[in-house]
């Protein structure tokens, strides 16, 4: 019996370890796969709370809320099963898929950019005061879940991309770790975001000289604030689309200039002290100015096709 027992026991133990090195397999590769990703969680985190502002602030968090369960619903029902077959049946697609989501993140950079300088710009700020509260806020969390759709797609397949070669298991844990960690992280920071202006003018009201102080502060911030955080998304939109379209290039030969951006990143990597900053900057920078080249080129086609096409009718 008592061989018996410590056999048992013996078996448990092996059993137990190797769930601690799937555990351990599934937490390197979920930090491996959100670390690849960090450039779209940016923007996404930065491109989401215009959703929930210009409503009563009591209707603030519940917008967020359903906006993150709508971001969960898209991961775990659609994106984390298709990319799951693409791995088991069609891994060649994943890189064409993410430079058609790349190319759209240039393409709605450049879009923001146009409304930005366009004179239709005021018009959409106009919009919203005349139309229906409840109806604007289902259009306003409709069109955010879709937004997240491209952007939590692009996630997901950077980090299939990342776990490539992993067993399928390994894959889809890591996976739905992933997308579970970064939509509880995006909308956390979403709803502190969209609330801080509130939390200010609590502050605000209190008795310590300092509370207050910083409260006001807090209030008259948050504008600014605001509008460097979208700057902030249409960049990191740029950065993260040029950057996957370069990938891209590379991944299947067209190396010239993939290899250029390497090479001027290494170059500034050689100044001393602060060459890890500067070279992820100039990465960085050159596939900006690349996604807003891109993303101009289909804005400008875009919008072309659809002045001819109102001609023709």
């Amino acid at each position: 019996m008592a061989s018996g027992l410590v056999a048992l026991l013996d078996d448990v133990a092996a059993i137990a370890k190797v769930a601690a090195a799937s555990l351990d397999d599934v937490a390197g590769a979920a930090g491996k796969a959100g670390s690849k990703a960090v450039g779209v969680v940016v923007d996404d985190a930065a491109v989401t709370p215009g959703y929930a502002m210009g409503f009563a602030p009591e209707r603030e968090l519940p917008i967020v809320a359903k906006i993150a369960v709508g971001s969960l619903r898209n991961k775990f029902l659609f994106l984390l099963p298709g990319a799951l077959l693409l791995s088991a049946f069609a891994p060649w697609a994943v890189t064409p898929l993410l430079m058609v989501g790349g190319a759209y993140l240039c393409f709605e950079a450049a879009e923001k950019i146009i409304e930005a300088f366009g004179a239709h710009g005021a018009e959409h700020e106009a919009a919203p005061a005349a139309a229906d509260p409840k109806a604007l806020e289902a259009e306003k969390v409709k069109g955010a879940i879709r937004t997240d759709l491209i952007l939590s797609a692009e996630i997901m397949a950077i980090a299939l991309a990342s776990v490539e070669g992993r067993p399928l298991a390994i894959q889809a844990a890591a996976l739905a770790l992933v997308g579970l960690l970064i939509t509880v992280g995006v909308y956390g920071v979403v709803g502190l975001i969209v609330k801080m202006d509130d939390i200010g003018l609590n502050l605000a009201r209190r008795q310590g000289r300092l509370a207050r102080a910083f409260g006001r502060a807090l209030v008259r911030g948050m504008p600014v604030a605001m509008r460097v955080l979208a700057t902030v998304g249409v960049a990191a939109m740029l950065w993260v689309g040029g950057g996957i379209i370069v990938h891209g290039l590379d991944h299947f030969g067209l190396a010239a200039l993939p290899h250029a951006v390497e090479a001027a990143a290494a170059t500034a990597g050689r100044v001393p002290w602060v060459g890890g900053v500067l070279g992820w900057a100039t990465t960085a920078a050159i596939s900006a100015l690349i996604g807003a080249g891109l993303g101009a080129a289909l804005a400008s086609a875009l919008h072309l096709a659809g002045r001819l096409r109102g001609r023709a009718g």
